[in-house]
């Protein structure tokens, strides 16, 4: 069997090696996959760069999510038997021709949903799921701010709000993901390369328009932001893409946390708002089958066609590095997705 390991930090053509890659055999509770497609994060592009705190060391195998067929069943993993055809979220080795899951965080994939749409569900669109109905508790008639819109977390909360009943206002950083915004029902679409979002949001709505904001970004887009938010309001920060273009000294930390801005509990009080982190990697150590719930639920709604993952980009595990380079880019839209 053959893995893209991470050999190297740096530009993604020097970074990637085919090599041959032996899995051992499934433990207690675990499963072993034959992997057919597996997706790409941000958060690979920050391991790559090297400013991802929990990468694993390399040589590494990266990769949060796989869609394949069982080859094997560990005891205990008594639900599934070999050939299922499987969505697993992996939490690194997903890069690979075959990869272990703990059982607790893989579900079945119904015929109906593609190997591509279906790798974003493990990631961004549990993510999402999880961000807007179990933290946010996004209600019909609030109006959300969603941030890198046009991502695969934020064309999944965005399905996610007009499903419940939600205005929408989100941001990208070209025409294209503009028009892409309009197509998906966007209420307020904004090119943040163009228009500063915060004026263009206060220009539109008024002082203090939306109840929720979901953010990837950090930095002085959350400082900015946070003002948007109405009493009653949450800010829910799932992602730092800002700190990706920095070298990780303390210079840039500094310089990070400076942007963030000084936050006290006193101010969330006197708002009765509040900010809420999100890593769902630490919701998959601690409560995988919190994790596998949430994967069963969006599973559910992409197979009633509630949920409709959008693939920006397809490629063979040889052009790993364009697939890189693509999410890397920020040019893409949806997933960006690996097959074997």
């Amino acid at each position: 069997m053959k893995a893209v390991y991470l050999i190297k930090n740096g530009d993604a053509k020097k970074a990637f090696e085919l090599r041959d890659h032996k899995v051992e055999s499934p433990g207690e509770g675990e499963l072993l996959i034959n992997v057919e497609s597996f997706g790409l994060n941000y958060a690979d592009v920050m391991a790559r760069n090297g400013i991802y705190n929990d990468a694993p060391p390399l040589p590494a195998v990266l990769g949060y999510e796989t869609v394949g067929r069982v080859e094997a069943v560990g005891s205990g993993a008594n639900d599934f038997k070999k050939g299922d055809r499987v969505l697993a979220f992996t939490q690194f080795g997903g890069y690979a021709q075959q990869c272990i899951a703990d059982s607790r965080t893989t579900v079945r994939l119904p015929d109906s949903i593609s190997n591509s749409a279906g790798v974003a569900l493990a990631t961004q669109y549990c993510t999402a799921y999880y961000a807007a109905i179990r933290m946010a508790n996004i209600q019909p008639h609030e109006r959300v701010l969603i941030h890198a819109c046009a991502g695969g977390v934020g064309i999944a909360l965005t399905q996610l709000a007009k499903w419940v009943g939600c205005e929408v206002v989100g941001t990208a950083g070209s025409d294209q993901k503009i028009e892409f915004l309009k197509e998906q029902g966007v209420d307020y679409p904004i090119n943040y390369r163009k228009e500063d979002f915060a004026t263009s949001v206060r220009a539109k709505l008024g002082e203090h328009p939306v109840d929720v904001i979901f953010d990837p970004i950090g930095g002085k887009t959350f400082k900015n932001g946070n003002k948007l938010v109405r009493f009653g309001g949450r800010h829910i920060i799932f992602g730092v893409s800002t700190w990706s273009g920095s070298k990780g000294n303390v210079f840039d930390k500094l310089k990070l946390a400076w942007d963030f801005g000084l936050m006290h509990p006193l101010q969330f009080l006197l708002k009765s708002n509040g900010v809420i982190g999100l890593n769902m990697l630490r919701i998959a150590e601690q409560s995988p089958s919190v994790l596998g719930d949430v994967m069963q639920k969006v599973v559910d709604l992409a197979d009633q066609n509630i949920l409709k993952p959008h693939v920006g980009g397809e490629f063979t595990a040889k052009e790993i590095a364009d697939a890189h380079h693509l999410l890397e880019s920020r040019n893409s839209i949806g997933k960006v997705v690996v097959n074997w």
